[in-house]
């Protein structure tokens, strides 16, 4: 089992997402909830950044059956995102994925401003130091100019579903052997990174964060049994296109092939590196 945890009203959001898997157990923490559960924590809410970190709930007991591997989900110019590393403290024995969600920056303004951007650097070093196990960076913005139609109505719950999909994904790619393949476990160095979706016709990314400086590149392509089984020049096409692709001792690229039912191929893509992501 894999613990969700969501910290803040918008990051519980996305937790929630997972609940319908039964792979996850899913805890939320936020002002919203009405009373504190087994997987629900009610945060007091203040008025500035400052309150927040001289506040840290105490969350041990809360915590007390949480799974050794946790996703642990952030949207950074939420006020209750300076409650981190005081929670994180709190589970420093465990593996955690950190998932860092960012809004358009561009809009955003005053202490919103203020508080994504100190959480954006340093929770990044938080996980270089290796106090975390990585940190996945996702952006709103990206994601909304991959999916193309979000109707407004249904902006927050298309892109929150996009979020769990593809970490869902990563999850079955860690712990299922692929059909065929050369994956280069990633190095201990390389603790930031970020997903993306692969077009199955030119292996073309589509990154959900750019990340600068990509280390560490990986594709994973799904595709159906039938094609698996007749198409004798697929992996051929597939090996020919990644090794066109720009890589050199300090930029690796590897991939793995699984097998879907049936349906539409598909691909995800994850890139790490080593280097602070700029607030840019």
């Amino acid at each position: 089992m894999i613990s969700v945890v969501g910290l803040g009203t918008a990051a519980s959001r996305v937790a929630e997402k997972f609940s319908s898997l039964p792979q996850y157990n899913v805890y939320q923490l936020s002002n919203e909830v009405a009373r504190r559960t087994k997987y629900k924590f009610k945060l007091k809410k203040y008025d500035t950044p400052e309150e927040y970190e001289e506040n840290v709930p105490d969350v041990s007991k809360f915590f007390k059956d949480i799974d050794d591997e946790i996703h642990f989900v952030v949207v950074g110019s939420s006020y209750s995102s300076n409650f981190s590393l005081g929670i994180l403290e709190q589970i420093k024995d465990k593996k955690v994925d950190l998932i860092y969600i960012r809004p358009d920056v561009e809009l955003l303004a005053g202490t919103s401003r203020l508080v994504e951007n100190a959480t954006f650097g340093v929770l990044q070093q938080y996980a270089r130091c290796g106090l975390l196990q990585s940190m996945t960076l996702l952006s709103n913005l990206k994601m909304e100019e991959i999916i193309h139609n979000v109707p407004i109505k249904e902006y927050y719950s298309t892109l929150n579903s996009t979020i769990q999909s593809s970490i869902h994904y990563m999850n079955y790619f860690e712990h299922n052997e692929p059909e065929l393949g050369v994956v280069t476990p990633p190095s201990e160095i390389c603790r930031i990174k970020s997903y993306g979706m692969v077009d199955m016709e030119n292996l073309e990314e589509k990154w959900f964060f750019d990340l600068d400086m990509e280390r560490e590149v990986c594709y994973y392509l799904c595709i159906n049994k039938e094609k698996l089984q007749t198409d004798g020049t697929l992996h051929k096409r597939y090996v020919e296109i990644l090794k066109a692709k720009p890589r050199n001792a300090f930029r690796n690229i590897s991939y793995a092939i699984y097998e879907t039912e049936g349906g539409k191929d598909f691909g995800f893509c994850v890139a790490r590196t080593n280097a602070i992501q700029e607030n840019t």
